[in-house]
């Protein structure tokens, strides 16, 4: 393991500069952690809007933009090999040394204000102040909190320097892209200035919303089809029925499966009431008409994302449980109805697990939220020589931390010989704000490769453009829209 130097402001540091060196020194690493003269406080405005927003979001525990008082120092037992330049202003060392630019700027005050200005920051890391190691595209779930959002940006900083210093161990450090202009850090009416033009005007504009309207509230569309479905397309097009819901729960994340001649669709079930998701299913009969749903899956904690396939004689489903801490692979013991608890493949908050068969492995994509922040933007993979394992984490990961494509949306879906599409989600307008499509190009133990997504074109008549699932089993197709439904009613 490395002998790393990490260096903090002497007061006034930040919370996610201690979680740092504590996830570093978790990872085996010999820490050091020196003080960089003077202070990195943020002003009074700014701490002023964060208290006001943890009280109203209630949440006890301190954001990672919270100030601990000062982060001990401490000499390590060898010479350092790497530094991490925390402060933002550190002087030239003969040491490499690796600091980060948030929205061009060596200052996290400038994560805030982009974050209260309506804006998705860019993270890179850089080294020795020119070359760029590493980068992230943090998602920001709850866009009209400040210090929700900032505080999803400075989880990935620390997710991003916990994977440039795995890479600097290993020897396969980024270095062939081009970094940001250095601009100046921010200023207290720069932040002032974004608070209060855009980040509480959209707070309280939230808030109106939900006291009319449920928070979100997801429809599922289907249709059947023989022609080219979206995937080759690229577009939803027409033809598409919604299933219906008595609106107070809501459908959402549809996988098809056809067995035995017959379609069925498995779906996140969620009652607003209770806030937490089970799997149910929709069988249709021979004319297409879909019956009831009825519950096939309960757990004591959310269920979402049911992919079911066969495989081995078997009948399986790998339900998201990131509640749960691990990921589930259940077996059909009467299908559609009973499943059974086969094993925990991998452990973690591991979202929208997407299997695919390829080069002899089985492979999972999926998004591990790292301990803080989203769980759309951190894209993991792991490999095994069987279903039921042993899994493997992939030493990419992370893959890429990216609110434009990290999470999957659906299956693998195989458009012709040799070229695969994988459906993922797009952050950029929010969570469920659209939805893209990415080549596989290329795959194996050592590389996972992704071509940039293309958006799908949303002309059609589904009524709900915002999708964020997509799949197809035979000629049954699947999607998902959200939709605006008021509370206590199941109207538009």
């Amino acid at each position: 393991m490395l002998s790393i130097e990490v260096i903090v402001p002497q007061s006034s540091p930040r919370l996610w500069q201690k979680v740092v060196i504590e996830r570093l020194r978790a990872d085996g690493h010999d820490v050091a952690v020196r003080h960089q003269p003077g202070a990195a406080n943020w002003p009074m405005a700014a701490k002023a809007a964060f208290a006001f927003e943890q009280r109203l979001f209630r949440r006890r525990r301190p954001n990672l933009a919270a100030s601990p008082h000062e982060i001990e120092a401490r000499s390590g037992h060898r010479s350092a090999a790497l530094r991490l330049d925390l402060a933002g202003n550190a002087a030239p060392s003969d040491v490499p040394t690796v600091g980060l630019l948030f929205d061009g700027s060596p200052s996290d005050l400038s994560a805030a204000i982009a974050v209260a200005a309506g804006r998705l920051p860019l993270i890179e890391a850089v080294l020795d102040k020119k070359t760029l190691v590493g980068w992230a595209r943090p998602m920001v779930d709850k866009r009209e909190s400040a210090a929700l959002g900032t505080e999803d940006v400075l989880a990935r900083a620390i997710t991003l320097l916990v994977s440039v210093v795995r890479a600097f161990a290993e020897g396969r450090l980024l270095n062939n892209e081009r970094m940001s202009e250095v601009r100046g850090g921010g200023t207290a009416m720069q932040f002032v200035s974004a608070y209060l033009g855009s980040a509480l005007p959209r707070l309280g504009r939230e808030i109106i919303r939900r006291i009319g309207f449920r928070h979100a509230h997801w429809r599922v569309g289907y249709r059947f089809t023989d022609a080219p479905g979206i995937a080759n397309t690229g577009g939803l097009g027409p033809g598409w029925s919604v299933l219906p819901d008595p609106g107070d729960h809501f459908y959402a994340d549809p996988f098809p499966f056809q067995w035995q001649g017959r379609s069925f669709l498995f779906v996140e079930d969620y009652p607003h009431a209770t806030g937490k998701a089970v799997i149910s299913v929709v069988p249709f009969d021979a004319a297409g008409a879909p019956e009831a749903p009825r519950v096939v899956l309960e757990e004591p904690h959310h269920l979402s994302y049911p992919q079911v396939f066969e495989r081995d004689g078997e009948i399986w489903m790998l339900p998201e449980a990131s509640a749960s801490g691990r990921l589930t692979l259940y077996r059909a013991s009467a299908f559609p109805d009973r499943w059974i608890a086969e094993t925990v493949l991998v452990e973690g908050e591991i979202s929208d697990a997407t299997l695919l068969e390829h080069g002899g492995l089985l492979w999972l994509f999926a998004t591990d939220r790292d301990g803080y922040g989203s769980t759309s933007d951190t894209l993991v993979v792991f490999c095994a020589p069987a279903l039921a394992g042993p899994w493997k984490p992939h030493p990419m990961n992370p893959v890429m931390i990216d609110h434009r494509m990290a999470r999957p949306g659906g299956a693998f879906v195989r458009i012709d010989e040799g070229h695969m599409l994988l459906p993922v989600q797009d952050g950029t307008l929010g969570y469920g704000g659209g939805l893209g499509l990415c080549e596989l190009l290329e795959l194996d133990q050592q590389t996972v490769r992704l071509s940039a997504p293309r958006p799908i074109d949303t002309d059609g008549d589904w009524p709900y453009p915002k999708i964020h699932t997509l799949n197809r089993s035979g000629v049954l197709e699947a999607i998902d829209g959200i939709a605006v439904v008021r509370r206590r009613s199941g109207k538009k």
